[in-house]
């Protein structure tokens, strides 16, 4: 099997392979507090382990992943790095921009910090679209997985719950802690929610503050939700569906 990552390649292994490859995807993710049971880098790690094994599959090129994204409600925790959005949308599109300048055209950010990297990300994209003329597409998680998380039995979306910790309980054994997960459901709002499946009014997000996260750092250390009911069998079956569902995306793309 050909090499998929970049940064392991030689300049003329990826100029032998970027015509048949035709897509690189671009792993971005976050480094932030995921609670008591899972790493900082869970972020960062769910985008890399969903690149690695689409472009096993595809033969797409991965470029080297951001493992920082925009977090400043997450920096009431230590380790916890927080970029500027600004810098953060700059940075994407320099990568792009490099990639582009070498003949790749087609370009998939694959987000691992659901919805608080995305507007950034929105606008990276369509800079690179509308100056470079590239295809840029944003494969998101929480947004392409709304088929299978009710069949599931996942819980609302929150941070470092049951879907983050199946996921990581599957592909990253090794780097999580399940004995110390901490449920912790803050009261719902009304009119309020961050999660893609809500079907009701909502008002639109904005990243919390550190005041905000209090009960959640009292109560659970950092995470929302109930990770004390994931699984890794819950977990091969959403990744098995992402995969699916980003191998889609780029064989269209192609």
């Amino acid at each position: 099997m050909a090499e998929a990552w970049l940064m392991r390649m030689t300049w003329e292994e990826f100029q032998q392979q970027k015509d048949s490859a035709k897509v690189v995807i671009v792993p971005v993710g976050s480094t932030e507090q995921h609670g008591p049971h899972l790493p900082l880098g869970t972020d960062a790690l769910v985008a890399i382990t969903l690149a690695e094994d689409a472009a096993a599959r595809t033969g797409a090129v991965i470029a080297p992943p951001l493992w920082y994204g925009w977090a400043p409600h997450h920096m009431a925790l230590p380790g916890t790095i927080t970029v500027r959005p600004e810098i953060l949308t700059e940075l994407l599109f320099d990568v792009t921009q490099s990639l582009h300048h070498h003949g790749i055209h087609k370009f998939v950010y694959v987000n691992g910090h659901r919805i608080v990297n995305i507007p950034w990300m929105q606008i990276a994209a369509e800079r690179a679209q509308r100056l470079l003329k590239a295809h840029v597409v944003i494969f998101d998680p929480a947004f392409m997985s709304k088929d299978i998380v009710d069949r599931l039995g996942f819980g609302p979306l929150g941070h470092a719950e049951e879907i983050e910790s199946s996921h990581m309980y599957f592909r990253h054994p090794e780097l999580c802690r399940p004995a110390l997960a901490i449920d912790f459901s803050p009261e719902p709002d009304e009119v309020y929610s961050p999660d893609p499946r809500f079907g009701h009014d909502t008002l639109c997000y904005v990243p919390s503050t550190a005041e905000r996260m209090k009960p959640a750092i009292e109560r659970a250390k950092g995470a929302t939700g109930s990770p004390t009911r994931a699984s890794a069998e819950s977990g091969r079956l959403y990744h098995e569906h992402l995969v699916r569902r980003l191998c889609q995306v780029i064989e269209s793309m192609r």
